[in-house]
């Protein structure tokens, strides 16, 4: 070894004294620095264990996409190497042990993009992936929202989903990789789960659907759609687009779901090939009887609360809560311990049921609205006039207030994420305060809910933003949520389009935001829904009690966001096409409104807002102007700021 050492890169001085000149094949790597790797004709080395891997290989739309699992991660529950192309990411899931003594599911989705998946160090001062960046929020988001409502009712045992970027070339978004790789995950683990679903990510380009479109393809498309679905039901939906029409949509919606399909029978083998034994945890159900007497002592009590328009939002909680603890006093002196563990969950229980009923049998709703009646509305721009655009909106008990920030381009957004632009010149800065609803609480970095609240109304805003030529300035939209009952992300896009016109933007349209419900009746005997109600404008409550929030936003032309989230095992794409068209009417009914407050953008002359201009200079005018060594263009910067 001494001999050939001696010949050797400086590099191989520090190496261990087992590795021999035979067992080493040399490479150079792209960069010139010298590595090794073990030469695959040489015989393995004695003792070293064959790992038994399964893999599955399939193709949508053009890709090959290939599930691999028992290669890497052997000791999590369930664990999966989902690759396209040369982008790969690994999806753990881990439960805890134990009985579970709550009454939620604590679901945990971590989503993580580090540098080294691109070769690249990070530009940070430790050298080191800092807190989680807001895409890496939203693309947990993408994984959580459709796995979330197929856990088994009852089950509240903590659950962590770890999803890893290993490897990135650049030309296909990982966070829909990540959310199939996590079904299978779970498929291949013993946690209980009514999986598999598929999430597919369509985009369009020259009135052209195209199936996991490219980066490159979807800066060039119109949609960016991404669908989650079981076998036959939709999950979760969630849209970006410039002014799709609701009939281009549905047909986007019904070319993602067989799509997206395809994504199930591969994770069936290999969860039949490698999967574990699903477990029996322990459920935390209301027993019928419990179920029966707390009915029993509220139901008529709950009703005669919701029947009367007059409460407002804390008037009608604080009634409740007198009902809940009335009822508690009754099973303490009938000495019912059963009823007195879950009662806070049951008395939950019969709300539901009684808002339910009579939102589908006398199509009147809590506030006594008709089912397609949009809340009253209240508009104000230029409310904070020394500001450089400002605005307050307000639905119903909902309000927010939007003030607009410009800047000069080089005050644009520097993003460190493996796919995407590099710089981003529209932000839009969602805070929900817990004085909206009149709670005490802590104000903390970024939170999951503010930051997909946001990026929501981002998304439905820069679609009529005008082109970075014609309006080069960078723009910071804060949105403070000052009350909330309900749908605040969509009045953030309404007084947001306020607060852009009065800041002197040319948008090309208002846009405008509504929140569409679904309150349904199951046939307990199929578990098939028998009848339903689509409901617009939802109030917090209704969200909570009813089976879906469809956030739906666009301007008079068409949609440019969409954001769905439900809580049961699915629902029929039929009911959430049929939805887009009730949003339409109500979100048509807003527009008229804003409209009517402000319909152009203002001329910012007796504003301090900044100005951009642009001279020309020809090349010996240009030296003057910037000086010896720049000096005179710094000087004229620290004059003019």
């Amino acid at each position: 070894m001494s001999s050939v050492a001696s010949k050797a890169h400086p590099l191989f001085s520090s190496l261990p004294h087992f590795l021999t000149w035979r067992t080493l094949g040399f490479r150079t790597i792209c960069s010139g620095r010298l590595g090794f790797a073990i030469s695959d004709t040489d015989p393995p080395v004695a003792g070293t264990k064959v790992l038994d891997s399964f893999k599955e290989e399939f193709e949508i739309g053009s890709r090959l996409i290939t599930l691999e699992t028992g290669k890497i991660a052997r000791f999590a529950n369930g664990a999966v190497v989902l690759g396209m192309d040369e982008t790969k990411v690994l999806s753990t899931v881990t439960s805890s042990k134990g009985d579970a003594v709550r009454d939620f599911l604590p679901l945990t989705v971590d989503y993580q993009e580090k540098q080294f998946a691109q070769g690249v160090i990070p530009n940070t001062f430790m050298r080191r992936e800092g807190a989680p960046k807001e895409r890496e929020l939203l693309c947990g988001r993408i994984i959580d929202r459709p796995i979330r409502p197929l856990f088994p009712a009852g089950f509240y045992h903590e659950v962590q989903v770890m999803a890893s970027v290993l490897s990135s070339d650049g030309k296909q978004d990982p966070d829909v990789m990540a959310a199939n790789a996590t079904s299978t995950a779970l498929m291949l683990s013993d946690i209980p789960w009514g999986g598999p679903i598929g999430v597919i990510r369509i985009g369009r380009i020259c009135g052209q659907f195209v199936v996991n479109p490219t980066m490159d393809e979807l800066s060039l498309s119109d949609l960016n759609l991404v669908y989650a679905c079981t076998k036959d039901k939709t999950l979760m939906i969630d849209v970006q687009a410039r002014e799709i029409s609701e009939k281009d949509l549905e047909a986007g919606l019904r070319l993602a779901h067989p799509e997206a399909v395809k994504y199930l029978e591969p994770q069936i083998r290999l969860a039949a090939k490698a999967g574990k034994h699903k477990k029996e945890y322990k459920l935390s159900m209301i027993s019928d009887r419990t179920l029966e007497n707390v009915s029993n002592l509220a139901e008529a009590s709950i009703e005669a609360v919701f029947t009367d328009p007059s409460y407002g939002k804390f008037e009608r909680g604080e009634a409740l809560d007198k009902i809940t603890q009335e009822v508690k006093k009754t099973l303490e002196e009938e000495c019912d311990e059963e009823s007195l563990q879950v009662l806070p969950k049951a008395v939950d229980t019969v709300r539901k049921k009684v808002v339910r009923k009579r939102i589908i049998t006398e199509g009147f709703r809590v506030d006594g609205r008709r089912l397609d009646q949009v809340r009253p509305i209240y508009c104000e721009a230029g409310n904070l006039p020394i500001l450089h655009g400002s605005s307050l909106f307000s639905r119903g008990d909902t309000q927010v207030l939007c003030t607009v920030t410009l800047g000069a381009p080089g005050d644009a957004q520097r993003l460190e994420s493996l796919v995407g632009p590099p710089t981003k010149r529209f932000m839009l800065h969602y805070s929900f305060p817990p004085f909206s609803i009149n709670e005490v609480g802590k104000r903390m970095g970024l939170n999951r809910r503010e930051v997909g609240h946001g990026t929501l109304a981002e998304k439905a805003l820069l679609a009529v933003l005008p082109p970075e030529d014609d309006f080069p300035y960078t723009v910071r939209l804060n949105s403070e949520v000052m009350a909330s009952d309900g749908s605040t992300s969509m009045a953030t896009v309404c007084g947001g389009s306020m607060a852009l016109l009065d800041a002197g933007i040319p948008l090309r349209e208002h846009v405008a935001g509504v929140s569409v419900g679904l309150v349904s009746e199951i046939d307990p005997s199929t578990g098939e829904i028998k009848d339903y109600r689509i409901v617009t404008d939802i109030l917090g409550l209704e969200d909570h009690l009813g089976d879906m929030d469809f956030k739906i936003a666009g301007t008079r032309k068409g949609v440019t966001a969409i954001q769905l989230d439900i809580k049961p095992a699915g629902i029929p794409l039929d009911i959430i096409c049929e939805s887009l068209e009730h949003a339409l009417k109500g979100r048509l009914q807003i527009l008229d409104h804003m409209d009517r407050e402000i319909s152009a953008p203002r001329t910012q002359d007796d504003r301090n807002s900044p100005r951009i201009a642009t001279l020309k200079y020809s090349n010996d005018t240009l030296r003057r102007l910037i000086g010896p060594l720049g000096a005179l263009k710094r000087k004229i910067e620290e004059e003019t700021d």
